[in-house]
């Protein structure tokens, strides 16, 4: 292929290329991980298909092809440093891939990759080299396959064949689960490339990482499934999972000098400069601003695209953590207004195509971006001149790195993330204490989304239930797919029972009393999805000597396998026993109103509060709903009154619910919303409500009902934040919302009853009541301050002596803060000279004010560090200024002791 091919065309002749060889092509899944909430951002192309190699879930297509959204901003796979800092490293970046789940391997992925790099791409034979597995423990056979297939390929160099251990040709993908040998193609830039060539004792090959060479491509075998550090097991099916990194191959086809060259990258290059005015001379002198501009602007459309907006935890704190990142780097361009919308418009134009994500939500996009940089800019100013104040701090005491409490500061009351202080401490070659920030950030409850590689792997139980499977189906007992599963036509199925397990092991019978898990040819109990919880029920004998399993749950150990978890409540039940599966109606049937209920609170949430609105994250239960969404503000009283109206009367139209299975592209192409954080094969099922989408139209495997009428009653019961930009609502419906509606009710009664007057009276009764308490409290402030004001005089003539010092310590009952200070003032007034400490006692706690003359501030006496000192006798705390200072504690029953500190202050203190 020419080198004038843009990076959309080399992306679309990959998937093209192994489409013809029988591939199935499948869209990137989102950048949230379906299914997996141990893992922060899907960070390689194999992520969504991890099941599979595991044996737990089965695909309709034994072969695929994608090209995969990725983020690498932290766990083991964490490039964020390195970002800007040369041509090559991303945050967001795309994997292409190709993939054989026990279908073909090595033969075929080896020489399918040569055949793509060198006829169809045309690159350079003589500049292509390939790397296999060669043990160096001794451990694990050498991959002679792998090598003799590359050695087949027409015009491979045999010299640029080489062994590597398992430092960098095992593929693992965590400490346990699948990995395997694999095959690097990296690509020669040549001699002149190299980084090290002043370097003593340099030699050059593959892996020194003097830039000569750069991987292009990773083979891997995946054939063992890793249990331990020293047990590897051979997998059911040997796989072929590899990677391509989609810029850097783009970057070599296109000829141009790293990654940020490309046409995916240099136009987000030429938009900033274009905003900041620089010349080409000035660009390339500053190259790390532009290029974490770039990469920032990208990954944070393409994380909002998926759902992620900026927040305080989690994958929304990497959001506003590297929106901020750029900000910062922006002002070394001196670009200080908001302008990253103008960056975002061209990633959308650009990859709109390939990822219609972008442009369903470009408005979101633009707005969330000018909105943060506004936000930070309020912030950065100060931030930065607390920091220097560090810094120099650091310096002079010729400290080598921040402590953590004290970064954790920055970030928690200025908004700067660690990331942010970590760049300007190395700028001065300075270091943070990490471990020290997220331990204060635990304190506070705010975790920053470190996240795992890839989370809990799972599958540990699989292989018993694959056996008994297998058995199964040998039989003629199950068909090829396992068990057939169908939650949605009825409550009740028949069967035997193929199998029990109970403590991990397969049993002939069970007692009552036992946990046992179920197999049975069949299922109609819903399996926990979509945020919809597994159905509950019982499994009962139908023939024989009676017994009854009552069932918590249904979960899915093994592709094809479905077990009903429970408990024996009587009886003995023997595996081949005939038995009557039923799902609890009732329950389900209370989860379907709050599922159907989810998708018009979904409907109208997005209607009063805008497209912005969308869901991340849900719960739907027999007794509650619970729907998480992404909005930058509260809402107010009058927006949830209109959601909640705005839901009964799509109940009351009683709309039909309209449920089908179409091709994924099919629904996505006719507007279905889909969920981040969801999984879909290439089929799915659709909800629409109203006929032609009138009301919602969406992606949703969960149980629903036929019309919306059935819903009863919806009743929003919470409203509030659960991180910053994410707000969620919890409602009820049916039989609950009645319960609800007639607590509140029976509520109103009680107190119009105690009132004397009528429910509807009740408002207006209260509002008078707290105006006459206001009233009345304003009295009583007024005659208190008019006591202490009466004690006080009598007092003033009395004050004591110190050291010379005059002075006055006492306590005034029921006396408020501002009243002290009232009274510590008429003390100053009197006495030219003096120290006064004041206590009272209100709401049973201790309240102390100190004020100190300015000529005995000069000789030492301090107000802020008298009054610490006395708050530490109260089990308090406070301070303020040198001529006046405030303190609480929580022992009322010290007070009179710690104002008979005061002396003993005066003299510890008191200069001549």
């Amino acid at each position: 292929m020419p080198k004038t091919m843009t990076g959309n065309e080399i992306r679309q002749s990959f998937i093209d290329f192994f489409v013809e060889r029988k591939h199935t092509h499948v869209p990137s899944a989102s950048l949230i991980p379906g299914g997996d909430a141990t893992l922060l951002f899907t960070n390689a192309g194999m992520v969504q298909f991890k099941d599979v190699f595991l044996g737990i879930e089965k695909k309709p297509y034994s072969r695929a092809v994608n090209s995969q959204k990725c983020m690498r901003v932290s766990g083991k796979h964490n490039d964020l440093d390195e970002v800007g800092r040369d041509n090559t490293h991303h945050t967001f970046f795309e994997m292409l891939g190709n993939w054989s789940f026990g279908d073909y391997y090595k033969k075929e992925a080896i020489g399918w990759s040569w055949e793509l790099l060198t006829e169809v791409w045309g690159l350079d034979k003589n500049r292509l080299w390939a790397t296999y597995f060669k043990d160096d423990a001794g451990q694990i056979d050498e991959d002679r396959e792998a090598a003799e297939t590359w050695l087949s390929q027409p015009g491979f160099n045999p010299d640029h064949l080489k062994a590597y251990g398992r430092k960098d040709n095992l593929w693992e993908m965590a400490e346990t689960g699948p990995c395997g040998p694999c095959s690097e193609i990296h690509y020669d830039f040549g001699p002149e490339a190299c980084r090290k060539k002043n370097d003593p004792g340099h030699v050059c090959h593959i892996n020194a990482g003097c830039g000569r060479w750069t991987e292009l491509w990773n083979n891997v075998f995946i054939q063992y499934n890793r249990l331990s550090p020293t047990n590897l097991v051979p997998l059911p099916q040997k796989h072929v999972d590899t990677g391509m990194g989609f810029e850097r191959i783009v970057s070599v086809i296109q000829g141009v000098n790293g990654n940020y060259a490309t046409d995916l990258l240099a136009p987000l290059l030429d938009k900033v400069q274009a905003l900041c005015g620089q010349s080409n001379e000035e660009r390339a002198a500053n190259l790390t601003p532009y290029r974490v501009i770039a990469d920032h602007v990208r990954a944070a459309a393409f994380l909002m695209a998926d759902g992620v907006v900026p927040g305080n935890i989690g994958r929304n704190y990497i959001c506003r953590m590297i929106i901020r990142r750029a900000a910062r780097f922006a002002r070394k361009l001196n670009l200080h207004d908001p302008f990253m919308a103008k960056v975002a418009e061209i990633v959308v134009q650009n990859y709109g195509a390939a990822y219609p994500e972008l442009l369903r939500s470009q408005q979101l996009i633009l707005e969330t971006l000018t909105r943060e940089e506004k936000r930070f800019a309020e912030t950065l100013d100060s931030g930065f001149v607390v920091l220097q104040e560090h810094i120099a701090r650091l310096k002079n005491e010729k400290a080598g790195a921040l402590d953590g409490q004290a970064a954790f500061e920055l970030y928690a009351t200025l908004g700067f993330p660690l990331e942010i202080t970590r760049d300007i401490l190395h700028e001065e070659g300075l270091e943070v204490d990490e471990a020290g920030f997220h331990a204060s950030m635990d304190q506070h409850r705010i975790a920053s989304g470190a996240g795992q590689a890839f989370g809990e792997m799972g599958g540990k139980d699989a292989a018993i239930f694959q056996e008994t499977l297998e058995q199964l189906v040998n039989e003629g007992k199950l068909p090829g797919d396992g068990v057939q599963y169908d939650p949605y036509t009825g409550f009740e199925v028949k069967g035997s029972l193929l199998a029990i397990f109970s403590q991990g092991q397969k049993v002939d019978s069970a007692k009552a009393g036992d946990k046992v898990e179920i197999l049975l040819p069949e299922t109609c109990f819903y399996l926990e999805s979509g945020g919809q919880v597994s159905d509950a029920g019982w499994i009962e004998s139908l023939e024989g000597t009676p017994w009854s399993i009552r069932v918590d749950e249904v979960r899915r150990p093994a592709a094809g396998v479905i077990v009903h978890v429970g408990e024996v409540l009587e009886g003995t039940p023997k595996q081949g026993d005939a038995a009557l599966v039923r799902v609890d109606r009732e329950r389900r049937t209370n989860t379907m109103r709050n599922h159907t209920a989810t998708h018009l609170l979904h409907a109208m949430l997005q209607k009063v509060v805008g497209p912005q609105a969308r869901q991340a994250g849900s719960l739907v239960a027999p007794d509650r709903l619970r729907f998480d969404f992404n909005t930058p503000n509260p809402l107010s009283k009058k927006q949830l009154l209109e959601i909640e109206a705005g839901v009964n009367q799509l109940i009351l139209k009683n709309y039909a619910v309209h449920k089908k299975v179409k091709p994924l592209q099919q629904a996505i192409d006719e507007g279905a919303t889909a969920l981040f954080g969801e999984k879909y094969g290439s089929t799915v099922r659709t909800i629409t409500i109203g006929e032609d989408q009138a009301v919602s139209y969406e992606l949703c495997g969960g149980t629903h009902l036929d019309e919306t009428g059935d819903i009863g009653l919806f009743v929003i019961v919470y409203e509030g934040s659960i991180a910053s930009g994410i707000r969620r609502v919890e409602a009820v419906t049916g039989q609950k919302a009645y319960e609800h509606c007639r607590e509140q009710m029976n509520t109103l009664e009680k107190a119009g009853g105690l009132l004397s007057i009528s429910p509807a009276e009740v408002a207006l009764k209260v509002e008078s009541l707290l105006s006459e308490l206001s009233d009345s409290q304003k009295e009583i402030a007024v005659l208190r301050e008019k006591l202490a004001l009466e004690q006080f005089q009598k007092l003033l003539d009395h004050a004591g002596t110190c050291s010379g010092v005059t002075y006055l310590s006492t306590l005034i009952k029921d006396c408020d803060a501002p009243t002290l200070r009232k009274l510590a003032d008429l003390f100053r007034q009197k006495y030219d000279s003096g120290l006064v400490a004041l206590g009272s006692i209100i709401d049973s706690k201790p309240i102390i004010i100190t004020a100190v003359s300015p000529d005995l501030i000069q000789r030492g006496l301090h107000a802020g560090n008298l009054v610490r000192e006395l708050a530490k006798v109260v089990d308090g705390g406070g301070g303020g200024k040198p001529d006046m200072a405030q303190a609480g504690g929580k022992d009322p029953a010290r007070l009179s002791e710690a104002m008979d500190q005061v002396c003993g202050y005066i003299k510890a203190n008191l200069k001549s």
